[in-house]
């Protein structure tokens, strides 16, 4: 099956994962258009885009995903024919002390997404239609010390922020059964690459390894996580949207499980040598914090099915990968700075957020 989308919607495309996205796909696919759909919280920065401003096939349009006269209106006067969904509340401190914005922009936001979308598809504006729903790992909880989660794995999220994005994930699927609508989904394990926001765990490391700030670490810092390529998953995205059947669900991970202390260690050594400090300098910052409620202990991927079906597999070592992840947090210190001058330091003093 292959589907050649020439008016794509992508929302939340200001944020870390859209923008990389958008990117990947316009590099790659001349002759497409985007549209950015992004109502700019506190994640969503347009500076992640800036290079593509003068790009006759990329527009921003600041909107929020709940307006359903706005997406009705891009969806028929743009003529789109994919919406790729990445808009989302993400971050699961925030959606502890905070669930309602969560349910708000996760669930219902979705819902109006897909309504206006389904009543895009049946109006026959366009010849063919995909609505591709970004979603985690996350919605299927926590693992022991062994075992995958697999695409049948029963959904048992564990924090508001995956109970969200399974109710999106199951909105997603009714659509699919019940409209016969064109979706798909997919579930991806930890990303990391350029245009984190630094609340997460990598370019929070960095950021306060530069600035000699504590290393928050969660509990006993052996929660494992499997790591993605922000650029893997890109492609891995563009992929399933052009060749997955409608209806389809797919894994996508980096077959890259760390303990969270291990990547602290990692990225506080590799910073030791290219900060000219003293070996072991910066191990010395980290600070266990009380383990976070509901704290998952384990993500793991299986995601041989995206392989076997589709051809994808990860392009990126761990190595190379958290190398030039590095290097660009390093040489894009202004971004860093502007991002985190503003609500994240607010939050980041009062809630010590960001642990591992």
């Amino acid at each position: 099956m292959s589907f050649a989308p020439q008016s794509i919607l992508v929302t939340g495309g200001a944020g870390f994962i859209g923008s990389n996205f958008i990117h990947s796909f316009l590099a790659g696919n001349p002759g497409s258009q985007v549209t950015n759909l992004d109502v700019l919280t506190y994640a969503g920065n347009l500076n992640n885009l800036r290079t593509l401003e003068n790009n006759p096939a990329y527009s921003f349009v600041r909107g929020d995903i709940g307006d359903a006269t706005l997406v009705a209106q891009l969806l028929t006067e743009r003529k789109v024919d994919a919406v790729v969904h990445f808009a989302a509340e993400s971050h699961v401190d925030r959606s502890i002390s905070g669930p309602e914005i969560f349910v708000r922009t996760n669930v219902l936001g979705t819902q109006v997404l897909l309504e206006e979308s389904r009543k895009h598809w049946q109006s026959g504006v366009v010849n063919d239609f995909r609505f591709l729903q970004i979603s985690t790992d996350e919605v299927y909880g926590s693992l022991g010390e062994s075992g995958f989660f697999t695409e049948e794995t029963p959904l048992a999220p564990n924090s508001p922020y995956s109970a969200s994005k399974a109710g999106a994930d199951m909105l997603v699927r009714a659509y699919h059964e019940t409209y016969g609508m064109p979706t798909l989904n997919t579930r991806c394990s930890n990303n990391y690459g350029p245009f984190h926001f630094p609340e997460k765990l990598i370019p929070l490391l960095i950021h306060n390894i530069i600035n000699r700030k504590p290393l928050p670490v969660y509990g006993d810092g052996k929660n494992v996580r499997d790591w993605l390529h922000v650029n893997d998953h890109a492609a891995a995205v563009e992929v399933v949207l052009k060749t997955a059947a409608p209806g389809s669900i797919y894994n996508i991970g980096g077959n890259n499980e760390w303990f969270n202390i291990d990547i602290v260690n990692l990225v506080c050594d590799l910073l030791d040598e290219r900060l000219g400090r003293s070996s072991g300098e910066n191990r010395t910052l980290i600070t266990f914090v009380k383990d976070r409620p509901g704290h998952d202990r384990r993500y793991a991927i299986d995601a041989s099915r995206l392989k076997r079906d589709l051809g994808w597999e990860p392009a990126y070592t761990f190595e190379r990968g958290i190398a030039e992840t590095i290097e660009w947090y390093l040489s894009h210190q202004e971004w860093v700075a502007e991002v985190t001058s503003g609500s994240y330091r607010e939050y980041y003093t009062q809630q010590y957020g960001g642990a591992a």
